[in-house]
């Protein structure tokens, strides 16, 4: 029996893909290890990210992006861009109110998923590693998202692949830019690795998923 699956989010998810292929990030490293965990099946793989994305423009494409393809799985990155475009906007940054619309703009998504019987959802953690050091002061706007999204996982009955908390701590041991580069959010080859593992170890244990 086939099975569909859609990683979705910004420019992390993204990874350079084309129209229709998977990018050379996390989303092809994962759909090649899921495949090769048991080739008897048969799957097929959607890449819908799209670079500079916030949870507003997921909303604003998530019935032609996601829901028209009929997924079976749907693995969401998303929430860095909404802490990044935040930064210098005391409007903004790290305020109740931008909180409350990323709330808002996340359940929709969700609850839309929901009507439409998709079951199987991945709620991906964002993340930004302290380098440059500037990156320090983003976790006063980005932590409460992660906060929200893991308990939006725990109501939705979703599955939540920490990884914040793994990037940093490998970054601690080997060096923040062996993950995320310059920038402390765009990953290397071994930061799209960690992340392709932290989904299949995460994910996997939801055995019935694959039956």
């Amino acid at each position: 029996m086939e099975q569909r699956l859609l990683f979705i989010g910004d420019s992390i998810t993204d990874a350079g893909r084309g129209t229709d292929d998977l990018g050379h990030g996390y989303a092809l490293l994962t759909a090649a290890k899921l495949a090769a965990s048991d080739p008897k099946k048969s799957w097929v793989f959607f890449n819908r990210g799209i670079g500079g994305n916030k949870i507003a423009d997921l909303r604003n494409r998530w019935k032609k992006d996601c829901l028209e393809l009929k997924p079976d799985i749907v693995s969401i990155l998303i929430g860095i861009n909404d802490t990044w475009h935040n930064v210098g906007e005391p409007t903004a940054f790290a305020t109740k109110e931008s909180l409350a619309r990323f709330e808002a703009d996340y359940r929709y998504l969700l609850d839309r998923l929901v009507e439409n019987g998709i079951k199987k959802i991945v709620l991906m953690e964002p993340f930004v590693l302290p380098e440059p050091d500037d990156r320090r002061t983003w976790r006063r706007d980005l932590d409460p998202k992660i906060h929200l999204i893991r308990q939006l996982a725990y109501e939705y009955q979703a599955v939540f692949v920490p990884l914040d908390g793994r990037l940093n701590s490998l970054g601690i041991s080997y060096g923040y830019e062996k993950y995320t580069g310059d920038d402390g959010v765009h990953p290397t080859v071994l930061g799209h690795e960690t992340i392709a593992n932290s989904w299949m170890e995460t994910v996997m244990k939801r055995k019935e998923w694959f039956e």
